[in-house]
């Protein structure tokens, strides 16, 4: 259609994901990679965090599962229409303090320095 321009849909929050890579500068074997129509971190090949939309994609593990649901702004996961257990989704407003998002970030790499690289 001539004159038609489409607006671009944002798969994800850039800059949720420049605070990502500010708060893990020296992770050694992080990339990103771009999945599930948004961008996840990988830790020596193990998806470690991401984002959909403007929301946090947190892998804490089976162990900090029940945890990382009772902490505020934290859902499950259902990406796929099923749970995901050791996957949680953290809401945006609960990630605008540096803290806030640090807090996400020490679980997911708690859990995936637990996991042998791919």
């Amino acid at each position: 259609m001539p004159g038609f321009t489409k607006n671009p849909v944002m798969a994800y929050d850039e800059g949720l994901a420049e605070r990502i890579r500010i708060a893990l500068p020296d992770v050694d074997g992080l990339i990103e990679k771009k999945m599930f129509g948004g961008l996840a971190f990988m830790v020596r090949g193990n998806m470690c965090v991401g984002i959909i939309k403007d929301e946090l994609m947190a892998r804490v593990g089976p162990t900090q599962y029940d945890l990382a649901l009772n902490t505020s702004g934290a859902k499950k996961m259902d990406f796929t229409g099923r749970t995901m257990k050791g996957m949680v989704f953290v809401e945006p407003q609960f990630l605008a303090e540096d803290e806030q998002l640090q807090y996400w970030l020490d679980l997911c790499m708690n859990f995936v320095n637990e996991l042998p690289a791919k």
